[in-house]
């Protein structure tokens, strides 16, 4: 795996799970323009390994990210925040077509554009004391990366507008509640949790998992009935491999399968 040498981001990697670090603690992991770079190329390189079944994205210091460098943000004329939110775009739009399952571990805070960057992840495990959710209605603008688009699909419209227009932090419970997060934990807990489910996604059939991301994929973007025929023809890939026999065969003599992605 190609991880990009950057002073704000790393790769980590542990048998079959890998995890992009956000490594700029020292500003609560706070995005400039070359961390948003940055971090679309680790999650790409992630996505392309051979041998990484599922992915944690996470943050250095107990934070996953507090948003945008608010410095830069304030100096940033037109022109620079056009290109930023397009590279942000793509960042936010590579997470969204992992093939590999993605696990945010939600530390601390994740707050405006840290908020948006866990909407495409797969699971998102919650500190339940943690800042969580988009203030820009506070700053003069709104928040533009997925919380108007991403976010209605996950929690309804209501909901989406109630945490857009009133630039409040969601609740960790309600967040739980409305199933905008997959579980939430105590702090002290975040990280073990997240990197668990990571660990369990890793044991399951590869191929099957990663056709099941692609099927998800068109879930609201297509009627009924091709979303149901794009399914169709993504199980029958899966049908016909080594994992399905192995998954089947595993079953019904009562151990654990080995699936090898075949």
């Amino acid at each position: 795996m190609q991880a990009p040498d950057s002073d704000h981001v790393r790769v980590d990697t542990d048998g079959r799970r890998a995890e992009v670090v956000i490594t700029r603690g020292e500003k609560s992991n706070s995005l400039s323009h070359e961390a948003v770079v940055d971090l679309r190329e680790a999650v790409e390189a992630v996505d392309d390994a051979d041998g990484v079944r599922a992915a944690v994205l996470r943050g250095e210091g107990g934070v996953l990210c507090a948003g945008f460098d608010l410095e830069m943000m304030h100096a940033n004329d037109v022109a620079d925040h056009d290109a930023l939110h397009r590279d942000f775009r793509g960042l936010l739009d590579a997470l969204d077509g992992m093939t590999t399952p993605t696990v945010a571990a939600v530390e601390g805070a994740a707050i405006a554009g840290g908020f948006e960057l866990t909407l495409p992840c797969d699971l998102r495990v919650l500190d339940e004391s943690a800042k969580y959710g988009v203030i820009e209605v506070d700053l003069g603008i709104f928040p533009h990366q997925g919380s108007t688009q991403r976010l209605p699909r996950l929690v309804g419209l209501a909901k989406a507008k109630e945490l857009v227009l009133t630039g409040e932090f969601v609740d960790p419970a309600e967040a739980d509640r409305a199933d905008l997060v997959t579980e939430t934990c105590p702090t002290e807990g975040v990280l073990d949790r997240a990197r668990g489910l990571a660990d369990d996604l890793t044991e399951k059939a590869p191929l099957g998992v990663r056709n099941a991301l692609r099927a998800f994929d068109h879930t609201f973007d297509v009627s009924l009935a091709e979303g149901l025929d794009h399914e169709h023809a993504l199980a029958m890939e899966v049908y016909g491999t080594e994992d399905r026999t192995e998954g089947f065969e595993a079953q019904l003599e009562g151990r654990d399968p080995e699936f090898e992605g075949r």
